[in-house]
């Protein structure tokens, strides 16, 4: 797919503030007809710049009131020991995310959960457990201040 033009970055733009949006909607904003839309849409999807679609939910209705970030530092940095942290801290419904970082540590973790109960709780039969852990330092949200998904588009 060639470069992204201004239109594609607008329908990007528009995406990813509703999801939901349909190509007629679209359409109607940008002054186009739905075919093109539908077209550009496909071709951005084909191309790997529209990933998935989803749906944000709002953790605190759920009962999700604590989230934390871990930061992991491994014991042995092989590759082998790399890969399979990855691939066991990626089955772990807590953690919504996962960083291979630079610095003091090796990984940031977000993990979201009930409460201080269950954080604990994953953290001594969950995290802890994974091979190859060195040690884990928890930093606790007391506020978010800012949470965005959107990717700026210029």
């Amino acid at each position: 797919m060639k470069a992204l033009d201004a239109i594609d970055r607008r329908i990007l733009t528009m995406l990813q503030d509703n999801g939901k949006a349909t190509n007629k909607e679209i359409a109607s904003v940008l002054g186009m007809s739905i075919t093109p839309i539908y077209e550009r849409i496909k071709k951005m999807e084909d191309a790997g710049y529209i990933k998935k679609y989803t749906t944000v939910v709002d953790k605190d209705m759920l009962g999700y009131h604590l989230m934390a970030f871990c930061n992991v530092r491994l014991k042995e940095h092989t590759k082998e020991y790399l890969e399979r942290f990855e691939e066991q801290v990626a089955e772990l419904p807590e953690v919504s995310e996962c960083y291979h970082v630079a610095g003091n540590f090796d990984y940031l973790l977000k993990v979201t959960v009930v409460d201080m109960e269950v954080y604990h709780f994953f953290i001594t039969t969950k995290l802890a457990t994974l091979d190859n852990i060195g040690h884990v330092q928890s930093s606790f949200v007391m506020k978010e201040v800012k949470w965005e998904i959107n990717v700026p588009i210029e």
